[in-house]
């Protein structure tokens, strides 16, 4: 089942959020980032500021009452921006990441806006060809890679964002 996120969640998704990017929790599925960064994805304090702003929305994903996956929605005005689709690292592979890019993209039809926009880091090739297969496509755009507070780099090559869209 798909709902939702409250601040009664944080704590529940600060955990799956960092299990499945970082660390070696995360090294047990597909999309981890534990060869490239180190330290935490996110803090409760961010996820706390993320659900209390009204132009986000997290989803998240619900099985025999454990969440196991979710997506961060931000409504930027003119296009929604999808960010820190998590799955649990066990459970990756199963079509639960699938479902949450579809119910986002009903989300973003209900709040008008036909453009859905992420960013994901150039080198993770896996990734990106999984989003392709999902209708997203490279808009040549490139970003700096900003870390974190509590980010460390611990690969030699070089982090930089590609901003993929859907045209809905």
């Amino acid at each position: 089942m798909i709902t939702i996120a409250t601040l009664e969640d944080v704590t529940t998704l600060e955990k799956l959020i960092n299990s499945a990017y970082r660390g070696e929790t995360s090294k047990k599925g597909w999309a981890t980032e534990a060869d490239l960064l180190e330290g935490k994805r996110i803090t409760l304090d961010e996820l706390h500021k993320i659900i209390e702003n009204k132009r986000n929305t997290i989803l998240k994903y619900t099985e025999d009452n454990q969440i196991i996956g979710s997506v961060l929605l931000a409504n930027k005005g003119n296009k929604l921006y999808l960010g820190m689709l998590a799955i649990s690292p066990e459970l990756q592979n199963k079509g639960i990441g699938k479902k949450l890019l579809q119910e986002a993209e009903v989300h973003a039809l209900s709040l008008g806006l036909s453009k859905i926009v992420m960013t994901v880091i150039t080198i993770r090739e896996k990734l990106i060809e999984w989003y392709k297969r999902h209708g997203y496509v490279d808009t040549g755009v490139r970003e700096p890679f900003q870390l974190n507070d509590s980010d460390s780099i611990i690969t030699d090559r070089h982090l930089e964002f590609m901003v993929l869209e859907k045209i809905l």
